[in-house]
């Protein structure tokens, strides 16, 4: 199998981890939720892959733990940034125009 191959593999893998660890979320199964995210993760480390951005700013980079705003997370805008609150205190700052 080619690099590209495994590539390619990774990166359905992180998104169809991204999907579960949604879908849980939704459900109430946060444990479950927050294993998905662990295990995309270990992919994406293991294959020298980035996680895609709608991955990185659904997740606390804290305790892994997939952030529906308004469920287990709080959003606010400031002038120039968006800060996303985890229920376990990390923040997140994310610039916009």
């Amino acid at each position: 199998m080619s690099m590209a191959d495994q590539d390619r593999l990774a990166a359905e893998r992180i998104g169809r981890l991204h999907d579960l660890a949604r879908a849980a979320t939704a459900d109430g199964q946060f444990d479950r939720a927050r294993a998905y995210v662990r295990r995309a993760r270990r992919v994406a480390e293991r294959n020298r892959l980035s996680l895609p951005r709608d991955f990185r700013r659904f997740t606390c980079d804290a305790c892994d733990a997939y952030l529906r705003p308004g469920v287990n997370a709080r959003v606010r805008t400031r002038s120039g940034h968006v800060v996303v609150t985890c229920d376990c205190g990390a923040q997140s700052r994310y610039p916009y125009e």
